[in-house]
């Protein structure tokens, strides 16, 4: 992968929540490539694409996601796909966040993908 990538796919709660765990991320992968804002739709996804090396460090990590995120006003089901150390980063920045419990993870060859549930 010639720089990072993440996708997030969001179930569950309005769009508001939508938006609220991808701002979370913002700390740590920068804008997404674009807000999930279409208030009828059941599943939302957003992407984070960044060059390598233009991914917000660890300095995205000390601040956490919880100044950008904001509140749930319903449980949100959050799966994250991208490179092993993406997926781990995203993690980590959703539980500092949220109140978040993990569902389980797959690993592939190059990609791994982790499912959160986050509680209001």
């Amino acid at each position: 992968m010639p720089g990072t990538q993440l996708t997030v796919t969001l179930s569950g709660g309005e769009v508001a929540d939508a938006q609220a765990v991808v701002r979370a991320l913002e700390a740590t992968f920068g804008a997404p490539d674009e807000l999930p804002g279409d208030e009828n739709a059941t599943v939302r996804t957003a992407t984070f694409s960044a060059p390598a090396g233009e991914t917000g460090g660890a300095a995205g990590q000390e601040s956490g996601g919880s100044p950008g995120g904001g509140r749930l006003t319903a449980p949100v089901t959050v799966t994250v796909q991208g490179t092993p150390q993406a997926v781990r980063r995203a993690g980590d920045t959703l539980s500092r966040a949220f109140n978040a419990h993990d569902e389980g993870a797959a690993a592939g060859d190059q990609e791994e993908e982790r499912q959160l549930r986050l509680e209001p």
